[in-house]
């Protein structure tokens, strides 16, 4: 899901679960000389250096600005380093990553928007960090994941696009939630990319100037909102199986890391807090419980095959993560109905805010895993 995450559509009745979730980023600071330090606000993105040694790079972020914020390390094209998405204002957030030698931009992105004011950096050397076997096999694994999801997706987003070019509204209707199941589990492979994620998962308010909207949210618009399939929608259904099929043929190619899987399973609890616990992603369909669901599935799936290594540092987070998966899973599971889960819509206010501190409790100890994976 591209970056504008807030809307004015949203419901008077969810401000306390967006409320809780906004404050899920760290309280604490990260020491150290070879920390790089990044202080956002409203209008800047100061960064203490901007030349440091590559390996095990660890970002501390303050956010003084008035607005929620994004940080991201970008490649000269754009691909996606690592990120933290939703920084409350005058909250903190620490960022461990593994960062190899050459040219790249950091940027803040207040009010979550937009490409962000950026700083150029200047990563040197050769990088070394002591590997571990366990975590090579950790990340050949989640690759090997992250392809299956995409492979999954194909034939399931071709039912739904079948169903768009028939003209049948109804059975379009059934099959999207399904659809988007593999996508949500590996978004952030899928972000990485920078040009795949806008074409197919993009709001109405995510849309950017000069931007056509495409992808899901659009037809799904089209389907519950608009009731009705006209030329222009079985156009886009056709593009969005090309987009994703690109998807598919590129997940092999994607840069992953050790520290790379567990901020991603981070950022997709970041997608739930500001999507799906709100009701703004599928805000036509009311479908959010099950990209909820499967946000938690893909996050789980990176920490389980981190655990190994994280257990040996740090017994006690992986204790209340196990704890924490658990929770919010029985939690989620009250929600069934059939195959799927109930319409969000049917969520009331308790229930959205008992759903936004069981995110709150993963997330907070979910962003120390990279950390604990990176000793």
């Amino acid at each position: 899901m591209p970056a504008a995450r807030t809307s004015a559509v949203t419901a008077v009745g969810i401000v306390v679960a967006v409320t809780a979730v906004t404050g899920c980023a760290e309280k604490t600071d990260a020491k150290g000389s070879d920390v790089v330090r990044v202080t956002a606000t409203d209008s800047k993105c100061q960064v203490s250096k901007t030349t440091f040694p590559a390996g095990h790079v660890k970002i501390a972020v303050q956010n003084k600005g008035s607005k929620i914020t994004e940080v991201y390390v970008y490649t000269p094209s754009d691909k996606i380093v690592t990120e933290r998405e939703n920084i409350g204002p005058g909250t903190k957030a620490t960022i461990t990553a593994e960062i190899k030698a050459g040219s790249y931009e950091i940027a803040c992105k207040p009010g979550m928007k937009g490409d962000g004011i950026r700083q150029k950096i200047t990563v040197t050397g050769k990088g070394a960090t002591k590997t571990d076997p366990r975590l090579d096999t950790a990340v050949a694994q989640y690759r090997q994941y992250a392809q299956a999801q995409a492979d999954l997706t194909i034939p399931a987003v071709k039912k739904f696009a079948d169903a768009i070019e028939k003209g049948d509204i109804a059975a379009a209707k059934a099959e999207f939630a399904n659809s988007r199941i593999g996508w949500e589990r590996t978004e952030p492979v899928a972000e990485s990319f920078g040009d795949i994620d806008p074409k197919t998962d993009t709001r109405a308010d995510g849309v950017e100037a000069g931007q056509k909207w495409t992808g899901w949210h659009r037809l799904e618009k089209a389907l519950w909102q608009d009731k009705k399939i006209g030329a222009d929608e079985k156009k886009l259904a056709a593009q969005l199986v090309t987009d994703l099929e690109d998807w598919q043929a590129r997940v092999g190619k994607a840069e992953i890391t050790a520290t790379s899987m567990a901020n991603g399973a981070k950022e997709l609890l970041d997608e739930v807090a500001t999507g799906k616990v709100t009701g703004e992603e599928d805000r036509y369909s009311h479908t959010d419980l099950s990209d909820f669901y499967a946000n938690v599935e893909g996050a789980e799936k990176a920490y389980q095959l981190l655990k190994p290594v994280a257990s040996t540092s740090e017994p006690a987070l992986t204790k209340e993560l196990d704890k924490q998966f658990t929770a919010i899973k029985k939690l989620l599971d009250t929600y069934r109905e059939g195959d799927g889960f109930v319409s969000y819509d049917t969520v009331g206010k308790t229930d959205r805010k008992d759903l936004a501190d069981a995110v709150n409790s993963l997330a907070e100890p979910l962003s120390k895993l990279a950390a604990a994976v990176a000793k």
